[in-house]
């Protein structure tokens, strides 16, 4: 009996050392796995805190090239790189000039399909967790694209507002740097890519003091197909959408996107040192006026031609002879003032040999307080060659302008008023109904200036299809315009009240000149803006990484 009972305790002894034996082995194996656990833990807060530290060189890298071009128009020399410590981490980059830039078309984002003059740079970044070698590298290929400003359709430095009275289909880009603000009495037809730095509203900027219609605005999806702004309750569909960006995307493509998307603004570096106003502004220390840039300068009433040799040759008393220089006087009703205009006869100086090699004429006249200093440009139905009118007055063109062989053009103007082939100085003191349009088309790419809705006593600025002036009564009446319409500052000569008072508006034939796509058909000293963009980003982690 008793060896039974002294076999059973050594078999209970054996039981209870492999039960030990198995639970020491789950404990070893707990502790093992916490402990791989606790490491991978740790080794991804490490990670983590690398990749932010070679974020931080990507970051720093990119807002160097992007600031220099947006200020200098030229990339920053030398071009970035630094190793920099902060805490426990360090990072190091540098960037990689990818060679000379090339004209090619964008092919990805918001503005995709635009030609420019295009220059990429690779930036490498190493961040490094210093207390255990753990790093990650970050690779980014950042691109700067010089657009011809001319390539969009409407571009606008403020907010941009389209409210027509008559339906109107628009063609072409549009993009504001601030926000939009659409709608209209009938219908409005938009047909590419609406962006907007700010937020995009249907409906008046506040300060208009005229009513929002519920009429629809339609905007071409990527498949071609116009698209309301209406929602099936009858809202509309803008920023103040709580899902916005989402339903914007769904409905449009992409095709239509504001600040809450990531649109910023488009900055224009040819104007390096002041507003872009610079661009007509006259003065000696102002290297950005297209004034020195010009083959052919009319100023203070005086005519000069730029010689082979870089020398001025006043031409004043042979244009006058010649009859392509004269003078005129009418009367404005939406300034509510009289008019003195040095009148340019295109016809005649095309067959003058005074037109410019370069195709870049300049004029600047005295302002009057009591009156409108203006230059008015008559006869242009055909150009001797390509032209860029440039001038820090307002500026009025009468009939057609440069329909027959279309020339690449444009004109750079304070205010721009087209007047129709019918205009007679002798009725405009008169009312509107005196002053009957013809039918009239302006082929031409235009920058101008307008007056802010809401501000200085103005309700509202007439919008985009008044940033052409009209003076006639154009009812029924078409005008068609060709080209691009830019908008960058405010009017500071022409800056009377929008109203129907002196006008009747016409039927609006207006889209963007696709001729204009191709760099060779460019009017000469067209301005740029800067796109950059961001492409190619890549990750690798290194945990044997050290910055040298």
């Amino acid at each position: 009996m008793i060896d039974k009972l002294n076999k059973q305790d050594g078999a209970i002894l054996i039981v209870c050392l492999a039960v030990l034996l198995m639970l020491s082995l789950i404990g070893i194996a707990s502790i093992s796995t916490s402990n791989v656990d606790m490491q991978i833990a740790d080794n991804s807060i490490r990670t983590a805190g690398a990749f932010y530290a070679a974020e931080s060189g990507l970051e720093r890298a990119a807002a160097a090239i992007t600031t220099s071009y947006q200020t200098a128009g030229v990339p920053p020399n030398p071009l970035p790189a630094d190793t920099i410590s902060e805490s426990k981490y360090s990072y190091g980059y540098f960037t990689t000039d990818n060679g000379a830039a090339s004209v090619r078309q964008l092919d990805a984002g918001a503005y995709k399909g635009l030609y420019g003059l295009v220059k990429s740079f690779t930036i490498n970044s190493l961040g490094l967790d210093t207390t255990s070698n753990a790093g990650v590298e970050l690779r980014m290929v950042i691109e700067d694209a010089l657009i011809p400003i001319f390539q969009f359709a409407v571009f606008y430095e403020y907010d941009l507002e389209i409210a027509p009275g008559p339906s109107m289909t628009l063609g072409g880009r549009v993009h504001t740097n601030h926000n939009a603000y659409l709608q209209c009495d009938n219908s409005l037809y938009i047909n590419s890519y609406l962006t907007a730095a700010g937020s995009l509203f249907h409906g008046r900027k506040p300060g208009s003091g005229l009513s929002t219609t519920n009429k629809d605005v339609y905007i071409m999806d990527t498949g071609g197909n116009y698209r309301s702004m209406k929602n099936p309750d009858g809202t509309m569909l803008d920023s103040r959408k709580s899902d916005w960006v989402n339903e914007s995307l769904a409905r449009w493509g992409g095709r239509v996107e504001d600040g809450n998307h990531g649109i910023t603004p488009l900055y224009m570096p040819v104007v390096a040192d002041g507003p872009p106003t610079d661009l007509i502004d006259r003065g000696a220390g102002n290297n950005d006026s297209y004034e020195h840039k010009a083959g052919l300068k009319f100023v203070d009433g005086r005519a000069y031609y730029r010689q082979l040799s870089g020398q001025w040759l006043d031409v004043t008393a042979a244009l006058t002879a010649s009859g392509v220089i004269t003078n005129g006087y009418f009367r404005d009703g939406r300034e509510g003032q009289d008019v003195y205009s040095l009148d340019i006869d295109i016809a005649k100086l095309n067959s003058s040999s005074y037109f410019p090699a370069n195709g870049i004429i300049y004029a600047s006249l005295p302002d009057n307080a009591s009156s409108v200093s203006a230059v008015r440009l008559k006869n242009g139905q055909q150009l001797a060659g390509a032209l860029t009118f440039a001038t820090s007055n307002p500026l009025y063109t009468v009939g057609n302008f440069n329909t027959v062989s279309k020339k690449p053009a444009s004109l750079i103007t304070d205010a721009l008023t087209v007047l129709s082939g019918n205009w007679d100085d002798s009725k405009s003191w008169g009312s509107k109904d005196n002053r009957p349009a013809a039918q009239t088309q302006v082929n031409a790419c235009y920058m101008t200036g307008n007056t802010e809705t809401g501000r200085n006593g103005h309700a509202y600025n007439g919008g985009f299809e008044n940033l052409i002036r009209f003076l006639e009564n154009w009812s029924n009446v078409r005008f068609t315009w060709r080209g691009s319409a830019v908008d960058l500052w405010y009017s500071r000569q022409n800056t009377g009240r929008w109203s129907g008072d002196y006008y009747t508006p016409p039927l609006r034939d207006w889209a963007f000149d696709p001729d204009l796509l191709d760099i060779n058909n460019l009017p000469p000293g067209t301005p740029m803006v800067n796109i950059v963009q961001r492409k190619n980003w890549s990750q690798r982690i290194n945990y044997a990484a050290h910055l040298d």
